[in-house]
């Protein structure tokens, strides 16, 4: 099937075209039809299948459809995401869907000045992408008001649960008119979550793109045992090959991102960090310049991962194994996408190799181990000398056989021989 198929008009169609999108994806394929039906959607999915344009674009084009004349503070679609990188991500999706449409998208989330947010407001807005904190704070100020929105998106309202968010969602809810269209996507389902989608949905159609524990074939993965002293020197050098185009480098604490970045830039690799800490500004210029290959690499933890959706990211490099073993699976989906090939490279220390089992427990495959490299793991290279040395030590003796002497025990014979019968 293709876009063309889905009943698309024609400003949507080009843009798609403009950005060489012919396929939807499977949550696109059914997504689409069901929201321009006006139906309630339940979308179970995660980042990278596909699911900002599966509700992006049929938003659009029934807004397109109904434009209103009165604009000012009538916001018509109000979306609500978890963190401000993936507010902006959702933000710049409606732009590219409905470049060739006369909508206007504006983008409000905590971090920044909301000097330039409240003069986009002021000039009009159908479409309001926010993070709920930023959200209210604008509302409690009036310069926000949701009673005349007809469509509602919840986005990833397990990270919002995760977040403490859903209190700050529930009062947003309280002020959405009674009668509007609602769509909610989650990865998971908690309780939390099930009770929103029980208050929140009215018959909805429910779509799920499956969680499957095995990876991607499409990723190749790899393991490297190494001591932690040295996993800086043996990430440079791997960063030193050509063939890792962009990669994401994936910390456990924000300290760590920040040491890794800064060990890579003075070994002239660019890099940069992006964690909890960064301000908003320059989270975004390191997302930018990732995108846009400034930067080869950006290190991150989880948590400022979580909605980053960049493509063709060609290395998904894991500097610290998580301990949570699904974690594993949404960091190293982020490379070989849309079945495109990618490359998963882990670093295993001596108090990883546990979370290294569990990882491969979940995905029922080992991971190919590399052992020839600069900085093997001390460990690993005592086990396998010790192996070694206990095979060799088990191997049975030979016995001589008399019977079988060699050529030159056989030469030495002859020559005692001669020397006997010369006595003679």
């Amino acid at each position: 099937m293709l876009f063309k198929d889905l009943d698309i008009i024609m400003p949507i169609q080009k843009a798609l075209k403009t950005e060489k999108y012919d396929t939807p994806t499977p949550i696109q394929e059914k997504a689409i039809p069901s929201i321009l039906a006006g139906r309630d959607l339940l979308g179970s999915a995660r980042t990278g299948t596909g699911k900002t344009a599966a509700f992006a674009i049929p938003i659009l084009q029934v807004l397109s459809h109904e434009r209103k004349a009165i604009r000012h503070n009538h916001i018509r679609a109000l979306i609500l995401a978890p963190t401000r990188e993936l507010a902006i991500q959702i933000g710049e999706s409606f732009e590219t869907y409905g470049q060739y449409l006369d909508l206007r998208t504006t983008v409000v989330y905590g971090g920044v000045s909301q000097i330039h947010q409240t003069d986009a407001l002021g000039a009009g807005v159908d479409i309001l992408v926010a993070t709920p904190g930023r959200l209210l704070d604008l509302m409690s100020q009036g310069y926000i008001k949701i009673h005349h929105v007809e469509m509602f998106v919840l986005d990833e309202a397990d990270r919002m649960l995760d977040m403490g968010m859903v209190h700050d969602v529930k009062k947003i809810i309280a002020q959405l008119p009674e009668k509007r269209q609602n769509m909610l996507f989650s990865a998971t389902m908690p309780q939390g979550v099930a009770q929103l989608v029980n208050s929140i949905l009215v018959n909805p159609v429910k779509i799920e793109v499956k969680h499957r524990a095995s990876t991607t074939k499409s990723i190749k993965q790899a393991v490297y045992y190494v001591d932690g002293k040295d996993k800086i020197a043996l990430l440079i050098y791997l960063l030193k090959s050509k063939t890792i185009t962009s990669a994401f480098v994936f910390t456990r604490t924000k300290q760590r991102a920040d040491k890794v970045s800064k060990a890579l830039t003075q070994e002239g690799i660019k890099a940069q960090a992006i964690h909890g800490d960064k301000s908003q500004q320059a989270r975004q210029m390191a997302l930018n310049g990732f995108k846009d290959r400034t930067f080869r690499v950006l290190v991150a933890t989880d948590v400022a991962a979580r909605g980053i959706d960049v493509e063709e990211v060609s290395h998904v490099i894991n500097f610290d194994l998580p301990n949570i073993p699904e974690t594993y699976v949404h960091r190293i989906g982020r490379t070989g996408r849309a079945g495109m090939g990618g490359t998963a490279i882990s670093f295993c220390d001596n108090q990883e190799r546990a979370y290294l089992k569990d990882i491969e427990k979940l995905i029922s495959k080992s991971i190919e181990v590399i052992r020839s490299h600069p900085y093997p793991l001390m460990n690993m290279v005592l086990e396998q000398n010790r192996a070694s040395e206990k095979s060799s030590s088990k191997a049975p003796a030979r016995k001589p056989n008399p019977k079988a002497a060699s050529k030159g025990d056989r030469g030495k014979v002859t020559e005692n021989q001669r020397e006997k019968k010369g006595r003679a």
